[in-house]
């Protein structure tokens, strides 16, 4: 989809750096800004397609001000004056045009961008008259305003606008004078802001405006004045990707833009000649799919043994590029944006690197020649090549939480949590070929039918399982499981016949029809289960307790817990996986900063490695198996 724009008529006179809002159908509130002679303005302004009217004025000049809409009520936020900040929060009555002042921010500002979602407005970033700010200050009629989170650096100007129940905050002026070209995302109902990729060029002064999914950043200009560009760039917050959609009629900055249900008002603004009275309206154009490239279906591998979907992860049994490849354990640590690699043989951390924002899992490639680390908020894939074990160029990749492979090797299926997606993406190129929008919230772990034919999925925050029919890319089913659960990792039995569904929040283990999606039992295993992993002879499933420092071992011939190992002195046990031959689990203690080495014949504990903040998936590699499915080490 692209905007395409046409004029829609002019404003009385020209205006910059006024707020804007919706009025009604194909209407706008136009609040403030500067006169074409750089001088603040007092009017309020009625606008669209059949005129504009003056219908009413603010108590003071106002210019660089955030404006949005409650209920019935516009509300209008600091803003300058010329000469000073201020802090007032004014109410305008969008019928008769009469203003009030009803509170305070808590600093007075100007340069700041307001959006609301449902009876909260928030104000974005801004400038005092001495300093910029890092702020994200949240406000309800008749309540303080209270500062509830902060932005990774102070801005102003920014390009901000609500995506459902989201905040899109886009570039703006930095405090060193540059322009900024990050894009971030702050979700209120979780309290954080999350990096979501890079406009194309470095944007200050751009609108914002929403339709759909998708958020446009219009307009906006370079680090300096005269740079004004025309471009309009489009962010869909369903895949993530970041992309041009349309250009203006003629480069401008510190415009005003109001979405309506099916175009963009965009008002006023700065030209290369000064400021305009324009009234452009951006609607979507829909451009003809491309024909994709016939691409023969490649056949899922037969098994080994129809009895045992592991028959190829035995002991040692290294396959193709695996057999090259450095013996090391390679740890996330996501609250540090590090990797560690430790050296299984001497359990010594041997290198450490910097990756992107919340590295979450290192997974094994589907054809077993690249590691990928999954870097959440950082929106990117870390590529190490195996045999030396060096980390490669970052992949752009939204919202990389985990990620799995197509059992025939076509796709790599990257489950972004916070898109509430799967995306099918090539397995080698990682252009995105199809998202699958899941009914759940937290879509986190997966694992594959014997066949290939199906998957299931882990909602942890829902408390669901989805079934994903992988031939036709489509939610097939769901299985909400009791109340309050919190499903975890799942793994296939080696028969093939049950899926083994950890719960955090029940303490144990689910088994799962995957075939009819329905529960077949559950099993008490310890506080916190979260990981699972089968031995390398199937026999065992591990089962990692973090809550309570412990591993379960659940006999598959049984379906029984045989067993429990406990880490002396405690620890927090969460994903790992079993060495090549076997012998060992390694574990990540996710809230002690170590990672565990734990004997596979008696659970003796081996060694307690220090590593960063956070440590999460790690992977052993090399791995037996002939090919991978993903997460830290499915293999078949």
């Amino acid at each position: 989809m692209r905007l395409a724009a046409a004029s829609v008529g002019a404003l009385s006179s020209p205006v910059q750096d006024a707020s804007a809002v919706v009025a009604g159908t194909r209407r706008a509130i136009v609040i403030g800004g500067l006169t074409a002679g750089d001088l603040s303005t007092r009017n309020i302004l009625l606008t669209g397609r059949a005129g504009t009217r003056r219908i009413g004025a603010l108590p003071l000049a106002l210019h660089d001000a955030g404006a949005a809409r409650i209920g019935s009520w516009v509300y209008v936020f600091g803003g300058g004056d010329g000469t000073r900040q201020h802090a007032e929060i004014i109410r305008v009555d969008p019928r008769a045009g009469r203003a009030t002042v009803v509170g305070r921010i808590p600093a007075p500002s100007s340069d700041q961008a307001v959006a609301a979602i449902g009876g909260t407005a928030y104000v974005i970033g801004g400038y005092t008259g001495s300093r910029w700010l890092d702020t994200i200050v949240a406000w309800k009629p008749g309540s303080p305003a209270r500062v509830v989170a902060h932005l990774p650096s102070p801005v102003r100007y920014a390009a901000v606008t609500a995506v459902r129940d989201r905040l899109v905050i886009a570039g703006g002026s930095l405090a060193n004078g540059a322009a900024s070209d990050a894009v971030f995302e702050y979700t209120p109902a979780r309290n954080r802001v999350a990096r979501l990729g890079r406009l194309p060029a470095p944007t200050t002064h751009a609108a914002a405006a929403t339709l759909g999914d998708v958020a446009f950043v219009i307009g906006g200009r370079g680090p300096t004045v005269g740079t004004q560009t025309s471009s309009i760039v489009a962010i869909d917050m369903r895949t993530g990707r970041i992309r041009l959609a349309g250009r203006l009629p003629q480069p401008l900055s510190d415009l005003a833009a109001v979405a309506f249900r099916s175009e963009i008002l965009v008002v006023g603004g700065r030209g290369q000649s000064g400021t305009v009275a324009t009234l452009q309206a951006l609607r979507p154009v829909r451009l003809p799919p491309r024909a994709p490239a016939a691409t023969p279906r490649v056949a899922v591998p037969a098994l080994l043994d129809a009895r045992n979907v592991y028959a190829a992860d035995g002991a040692n049994m290294l396959r193709g590029a695996a057999r090259f490849a450095l013996s090391r354990v390679y740890v996330p640590n996501s609250q540090s944006n590090t990797v560690d690699v430790i050296d299984p043989r001497t359990f010594k951390v041997v290198a450490h690197f910097a990756v992107g924002g919340l590295p979450q899992h290192v997974v094994p490639s589907y054809d077993l020649k690249t590691l990928y680390v999954t870097n959440d908020t950082g929106n990117s894939l870390t590529p190490i090549d195996p045999r030396t074990g060096k980390p490669g160029r970052p992949i752009p990749v939204a919202d990389p939480y985990n990620m799995y492979f197509t059992p025939d090797g076509r796709y790599a299926i990257v489950v972004a949590e916070r898109l509430r997606q799967l995306d099918f993406r090539d397995a080698y190129t990682f252009r995105l070929h199809r998202s699958v929008r899941v009914p759940c919230t937290g879509v986190d772990h997966i694992d594959f039918s014997a066949d290939g034919s199906y998957l299931l999925a882990s909602c942890e925050f829902s408390g669901q399982l989805v079934k994903v029919d992988v031939r036709r890319e489509r939610v097939s089913g769901t299985l909400t499981l009791r109340t309050g659960a919190a499903p975890q990792d799942v793994k296939l039995s080696p028969d093939g016949r049950v899926f083994y569904v950890a719960d955090m929040a029940a303490g144990g283990v689910w088994k799962i029809d995957g075939r009819r999606l329905r529960t077949l039992g559950f099993l008490r295993t310890g506080l916190g289960t979260h990981g699972l992993y089968p031995s390398r002879d199937a026999k065992l499933l591990y089962v990692t307790n973090r809550a309570e420092g412990s591993v379960s071992l659940v006999s598959f011939r049984t379906g029984k817990v045989v067993g429990k190992w406990r880490i002396p002195g405690g620890g927090s046990p969460d994903m790992g996986n079993v060495s090549a031959d076997g012998k060992v689990l390694w574990l990540t203690g996710r809230w002690n900063s170590e990672v565990y080495a734990i004997s596979t014949a008696d659970g003796r504990l081996l060694a307690r490695i220090p590593v960063g903040r956070g440590p999460h998936g790690l992977t052993v590699w090399p791995q037996p198996g002939r090919y991978s499915l993903g997460h830290t080490g499915v293999l078949r």
